[in-house]
């Protein structure tokens, strides 16, 4: 599947994974319309020349504005949609009414448009927070026919979301495929307690310490990956509303910590002991693996090696703090 000449909208194009959607798109040819809230184009510059830069269509959006949304979507007539805009878990806790717009309201709004205006494939971001506490499933590994079960607010919003799909085909045939990520990690990837493992690898680059702050099993995927995925779900054209799991590498951090100092004996990485994050971690990806015939996914060992070369980089040349190391 390429996206040559094809034309793609994505939200919440200032993200980490929106960036790396875009550095895909941009190597492909297709056309891109990036829309979000925010206006300054700073994670997007991690991944791209100012040249690259100018050649994407940037939109102020607020997809909360379903009006907006849809002249949005009418004006510039998107062959696919990346519909990525949300708030995370502290977000939403924080004012619970704003986090349901964003992420329900506002996920009903890009469908609405994808509907209206005939858009031919959507991929959207659910999240592994869909399912809720490890405790509830027993089983391993997890597929989809394990039932969400949130514990939060951002969990129960996409699973709202993950049903919003379904009623869309069942409906109207608006075909999508949503996704949950786990443990993004990569260059952009600045936000989120999760982010302490693409933080390790910024702190291995700067050589400075850093204390991830968790233990246990996680399922990583690396940010250029999850954006191929994204990339390649809109491509599907999916007839059917199916959300699916993302595997890739599951491991222990103490793993993933193993193999940073394998790389890199310098390395100045702990980890808190005995502090699970609260989430299931060994997923099936068959369902995924089905609908693409192929996944994304670039080897662990590959992937923390070009990111602590792509950090020292970024350092190097004063576009990149190690701010982020303090949040």
């Amino acid at each position: 599947m390429s996206a040559a000449n094809s034309r793609f909208l994505i939200t919440g194009s200032m993200g980490c994974i929106g960036a790396w959607a875009m550095r895909n798109l941009l190597d492909e040819g297709a056309h891109i319309i990036a829309t979000d809230v925010d206006t300054v184009v700073s994670r997007p510059r991690l991944l791209l020349s100012d040249e690259e830069i100018d050649s994407i269509d940037w939109q102020k959006l607020d997809v909360t504005d379903a009006q907006a949304v849809n002249a949005m979507v009418a004006e510039h007539n998107p062959t696919h949609i990346i519909h990525l805009a949300g708030l995370q878990i502290p977000f939403c806790k924080a004012d619970p009414s704003m986090g349901a717009m964003v992420n329900v309201v506002g996920t009903v709004n890009v469908f609405e448009a994808a509907r209206h205006n005939k858009v031919r494939g959507l991929s959207y971001a659910s999240s592994v927070g869909a399912l809720g506490a490890a405790d509830n499933y027993p089983n391993r590994p997890l597929t989809e026919a394990d039932l969400p079960l949130p514990n939060n607010l951002y969990g129960v919003y996409k699973t709202a979301n993950e049903n919003t799909a379904k009623v869309y085909w069942q409906d109207w045939q608006v075909g999508s495929i949503g996704l949950r990520p786990y443990t993004v990690f990569g260059v952009c990837r600045d936000q989120g307690m999760t982010a302490d493992i693409a933080k390790a690898c910024l702190a291995v680059a700067a050589d400075k310490p850093f204390h991830i702050r968790f233990d246990g099993p996680i399922t990583v995927q690396h940010a250029n990956d999850v954006a191929r995925i994204f990339i390649d779900s809109a491509l599907a054209e999916h007839q059917g509303a199916d959300v699916f799991n993302l595997r890739n590498d599951v491991i222990e951090v103490a793993e993933f910590v193993a193999s940073l100092k394998q790389l890199f004996p310098e390395a100045q990485i702990t980890f808190e002991q005995n502090n699970p994050l609260p989430f299931p971690a060994d997923f099936d990806d068959a369902g995924i693996q089905a609908a693409l015939g192929r996944v994304a996914h670039t080897p662990l060992k590959q992937a923390i090696q070009s990111d602590v070369e792509q950090f020292k980089a970024l350092l190097d040349a004063g576009k990149l703090s190690t701010d982020s190391l303090n949040a």
